[in-house]
Parts: structure tokens; C-alpha cells; sequence
């Protein structure tokens, strides 16, 4: 619920409430105004577990500007002595008693994050892994689970004992209730604190700075000798693109690993059998002993694809995360690979034309393995209504680029003509996952399109397709490939989507927001060849919508044919295509 409420407000003004909670704390206080103090208390408090739980970009937000929990905790000690001294009136001794109490804890928690610091130096976790057994490691002690929140400044939070006790206190006039809890705020200090010393005390002499994780890790790969590496660097928010090639890569023949390099990615990664490695570390990377490795496959162009590269003994292989008539989907950066797999003709015949020096004999067209599970001319299911998948791209990188998204420009109008169409349509809403990361006008439109989808009563936090109601997806589950299957038809932009949806050969629409010729836009995205094309006034919709759904479609012969084109033949499948380039490079 909270979830859903918060999504009305924007990142900025969730941290705006939050700083305003404690700004009313430290005015309150320093009147003597207990009640008024009482209620923004419960606000902070609330706010800080609402912005962890639901709105980590807003903490996030705060973090940046300067008013991170740190000064926020000493905002919310300092309050507490403010409205003591305002209501209370103590003498100089219990006024110095009173600061002592929240300042003890702070003291305790800085040697404490401090011991914590050595300990971790004694064993360096240079590694995560998943799917791997690397049996017992011998380190040296670490402190308890439930100690690693209250090191250092995460010790403050048990300061929030004075908050209760300051407001019985003002009440009754007596300090009593304060020093009580203060004296157990000090006592719970000292218990996580001389666990973290007697822990640091332990260790002495132990640990030898080195990762024995890692050691374990080089052991396993030496058993191992994994054959097919997929190598991801890139942040957690562009996990998806090594994810859809984890199933792919489970099928072959070959032995495979997944390796990493960023633990919040790593973290993100949907479920998988393969065995995962994580070395966030440039220097322990490339410390690994790789050898047996023949084939390094790579789903992204990042900078820290280097680290890999620089195996000299393997094949350099970018299978990308979809084509597209993007711009980005004939990177320059491409040249660095030994190969670069494409899907179909349409992607060979895109680098001839963008002469980036991507020699064509180093193109291998693969197909789309991961489109197996798309369903080809699904007849529409009996219990839900015509339904239609708006999936638009995320805006991208450069301010002028017009075919990149069509959700700021139109976005609004072609949800609004879905939810009034008649007969009524089912509209399946589920942007791409970078949607509004640079653009504030398009995380505002987004966030406008799932209001007004929730106005029509949608789910907009949907984790399933089930049921004949609007959904909005943003998460994971339900996956793009999901969604297809129940779609009747897909409204897009120039992205991969397109491409991988041409699959099912069901119709679809691209948007021309910038108003191109029809003519001349087909001819400068091949994946449209086959579309109905709509405008930024979103005039050719409701024709659109009464054409595909009587099924009276001239466009049926046309996807046909592109399917071929974008996707390669039927025959051998792409999985067949993909198991055979990938065993020619292990020999």
C-alpha cells in the first residue's frame, strides 16, 4: 500500500517530507512544544523505515545533497536535548549528563566501526559466488550477523529510546525518564561494541590480508575448467541484459560460468543453474587463472570488459542484449571483439551500413535463442479481453534523438486512447527498466501514465498476468516474453522489443513521434517494414485497433517475410545455431 501511495510523489519530495519531519523536531524542541515534538518524532522515525522499505532513490537523493543519515541522527539527538532543556530546565550538571548520553553511543559506535574496519582487512571477501560449493575457509573471527547494522553510525539508531522518554520526561517535568533510557541506549552500545573488540582481541595474529574466498574460487575454476564464460560488467539496473542469455547458456553443451563484476548485479541476477562468480575487483579479476576458458561471451559494451579481454587465450564474442535500428546496436566499441553475433541479415547488413569497421567476415547471424519460449500465432485467449502491450523504450542519451522513446511525446495520449477504446481493450503497460534514469519529463510522464492507469482500475504494481484487468510491469516477473504471449497487439518504439516480437508474427506498431514519411521511416528502420506506424497524435489508433482486432490484417504476409530477415530462418532453429558457433569456438 505504502508502495502505491509513495509512487504519487516524486523522489524529491518523499526526502523533502522526511527533512521537514526533523527541521518540525529541532523547531518543537527548542519551544518546549511536546506535543507538536511527539508527532514529528513518529513521522521521522516512520519516514526513515518508509524511504528504506519503498523509496531507496529518495535516500539515496538525500545522500547526495549532503543530509545523510549521519546528520540526520544528530539532528534528531540534538532535538531531544533541545526539548529537555526547554521543558525540564536542568541544572549544568544533568544539562552536561544529558549530552554525555547520546554522545557515549556515537563514541562507542565510531571505535566500533573502526575495530570492524580491521577485522574486515584480516579477511577481504574478494569474491561471491552462487551455485558453488567451495567448501570449508578458514578465517579469522568475525563478530556476530546481527552486530554489522550497528557499526559506526548505524550505532545512533538505538538513540531512538530517547524519543519516548524526552516526551515523558517534558511531560512530567523530571529528566528521570531520559536518563533511564539513556543508560540503556549506552548498555546496548557497549554489549555490540566489546563484541567487535573481544572479536578484533580474538583475531590477533590471524588472517593474512588476503582473500581466502578467492583462493577457493581460482581451486574450484581449476576443477571445473569451465569452457563458455558470459561476462557481465555492468551495474545492477542493467542486469537484464546478462539475463537473458542465462538460459541460453545453461543449454549448451558445454561447460559455463557466469562472471561478474559488480556485487549489487550480482545480487540483482535472476535465478540460474550456471555457476556465478563475482570479483568486484579489477586487480583480483584479472588475477584469475582463466585458461580453460575458450569462448567469452558479452552481453554489453562497458569499460570494464577490458579486464577480460586481455585473455589472450580465448575467442571475444558480442551477442549484445537485442537488435535493434538503435544507433547503439552498431557501437563502434564492437571492433574490440574477435566476432559479433547478430541475429539475422538485418543486423549484418546494419554495421555494412554504419562503417564502423566491423569487418563482415567477423558477423555470425545466431538467430534469437532466447525467443523459443514466444509463442508463433497464439489464438486469443477466451478469458480476457483483445489485448494490448505498450512496451516504449527508455529515452536515452542524447536530448535530440526523437525516435528513441515515444512515452514523453505521445506516451500519455496512447494510454488514454487504449483505456477509452471500444470495445474495451486490456492494455498490458511495462516501459523498459531505464525508463526516467536521465529524463525528469519522462519519469514525470511515466509516472502520470501508471496514475491513470490506476485510476482505471489496473494493477500497477503487477507480479502476474493472470485475470482480465490493466497491468502495469516493472519488475522482473512478468518477463517481456510473458507479456508477448498474452498480447494481441504491441505498440513500440525502435528498440529490440520490435525485433524480438516480429517472433510471434502478430501485428504491431512503432511509434513515429518526429512525423517522418512513412516511406522514408521504413526505409530508415527496417524493423518497421512490417508495422502500422502512428503518429505523435496518435490519429491512427483507434483504425489500428479495429483492424487487428477483426483479424482483417494486410500486414500478415509482410511479418512473414521480415521475420526471416531480422531473426534468420526457422531452420536450423537459433538454439541449433547458437550450440553449433559456440562448439566451433571450443575446438
Amino acid at each position: 500500500m505504502f508502495g502505491t501511495l509513495l509512487q504519487r510523489l516524486g523522489v524529491p519530495a518523499r526526502g523533502a517530507l522526511l527533512l521537514l519531519c526533523y527541521f518540525v523536531m529541532l523547531v518543537t524542541g527548542a519551544l518546549g512544544w511536546v506535543g507538536a515534538f511527539a508527532v514529528a518524532g513518529v513521522a521521522a522515525v516512520a519516514g526513515e523505515f518508509i524511504l528504506n522499505r519503498w523509496s531507496n532513490p529518495s535516500r539515496v537523493l538525500l545522500d547526495k545533497v549532503g543530509l545523510s543519515r549521519v546528520y540526520r541522527q544528530l539532528a534528531r539527538d540534538l532535538s531531544v536535548v533541545l526539548l529537555a532543556v526547554a521543558t525540564v530546565s536542568p541544572g549544568i550538571g544533568e544539562t552536561i549528563v544529558l549530552l554525555l548520553l547520546p554522545a557515549v553511543v556515537w563514541t562507542v559506535g565510531v571505535f566500533a566501526g573502526a575495530f570492524s574496519r580491521m577485522i574486515n582487512r584480516r579477511n577481504p571477501v574478494s569474491a561471491l559466488v552462487r551455485n558453488i560449493d567451495l567448501g570449508p575457509i578458514r578465517e579469522a573471527p568475525r563478530p556476530p550477523v546481527w552486530t554489522t547494522g550497528l557499526m559506526g553510525s548505524g550505532m545512533a539508531q538505538v538513540n531512538i529510546l530517547l524519543l519516548p522518554a524526552v516526551v515523558i520526561a517534558a511531560l512530567i517535568g523530571d529528566l528521570v525518564p531520559v536518563f533511564i533510557a539513556g543508560t540503556l541506549t549506552i548498555g546496548a552500545a557497549a554489549l555490540v561494541g566489546g563484541f567487535v573488540a573481544l572479536t578484533w582481541l580474538r583475531g590477533r595474529g590471524q588472517g593474512t590480508g588476503k582473500s581466502a574466498v578467492l583462493a577457493a574460487v581460482q581451486t574450484w575454476l581449476d576443477a571445473y575448467q569451465p569452457q563458455v564464460a558470459l561476462y557481465f560488467a555492468g551495474p545492477a539496473k542493467d542486469v537484464y541484459q546478462a539475463n537473458m542469455w542465462l538460459a541460453p547458456t545453461e543449454a549448451l553443451d558445454q561447460r559455463g560460468v557466469v562472471l561478474m563484476r559488480s556485487k549489487e548485479a550480482f545480487l540483482e541476477m535472476a535465478d540460474t543453474r550456471l555457476p556465478v562468480i563475482c570479483v568486484p575487483t579489477s586487480v583480483d579479476f584479472m588475477n584469475l587463472e582463466l585458461g580453460s576458458i575458450r569462448a567469452s561471451l558479452y552481453a554489453a559494451n562497458v569499460g570494464a570488459n577490458i579486464h577480460m579481454l586481455r585473455e589472450p587465450g580465448m575467442k571475444h564474442v558480442f551477442v549484445g542484449h537485442g537488435d535493434s535500428d538503435k544507433q547503439a546496436s552498431v557501437n563502434p566499441y564492437s571492433k574490440v571483439y574477435d566476432e559479433v553475433w547478430v541475429a539475422g541479415l538485418a543486423g549484418r547488413e546494419r554495421y555494412a551500413r554504419a562503417g564502423v569497421g566491423v569487418l563482415d567476415a567477423d558477423i555470425v547471424e545466431i538467430g534469437r535463442p532466447q525467443l523459443a519460449g514466444v509463442h508463433t500465432f497464439g489464438a486469443p485467449a477466451t478469458d480476457r479481453p483483445f489485448t494490448v502491450l505498450y512496451a516504449p523504450t527508455w529515452e536515452g542519451w542524447l536530448d535530440d534523438d526523437p525516435y528513441h522513446t515515444s512515452l514523453t511525446a505521445m506516451g500519455e495520449r496512447i494510454v488514454k486512447g487504449l483505456l477509452k477504446a471500444q470495445p474495451g481493450v486490456r492494455l498490458i503497460y511495462k516501459p523498459h527498466p531505464l525508463t526516467g534514469a536521465r529524463s525528469k519529463e519522462t519519469k514525470a510522464v511515466h509516472d502520470r501514465v501508471v496514475a491513470r492507469i490506476a485510476a482505471a482500475g489496473g494493477d500497477v504494481a503487477a507480479t502476474s498476468l493472470d485475470g482480465p484487468g490493466h497491468r502495469v510491469v516493472t519488475g522482473r516477473v512478468p518477463a517481456l516474453f510473458d507479456c508477448f504471449n498474452q498480447t494481441d497487439l504491441l505498440i513500440s518504439d525502435v528498440s529490440s522489443v520490435v525485433s524480438d516480437f516480429v517472433q510471434s508474427q502478430r501485428p504491431y506498431v512503432v511509434a513515429n513521434p518526429s512525423g517522418l514519411p512513412e516511406d522514408d521511416f521504413r526505409v530508415k528502420f527496417p524493423t518497421a517494414r512490417a508495422a502500422y506506424l502512428l503518429s505523435q497524435d496518435c490519429g491512427e489508433l483507434e483504425k489500428i485497433l479495429s483492424l487487428t482486432r477483426a483479424g482483417d490484417d494486410p500486414l500478415t504476409e509482410a511479418r512473414r517475410d521480415l521475420k526471416t530477415y531480422l531473426l534468420g530462418p526457422d531452420d536450423p532453429n537459433a538454439m541449433e545455431r547458437f550450440r553449433e558457433e559456440i562448439t566451433r569456438l571450443c575446438h
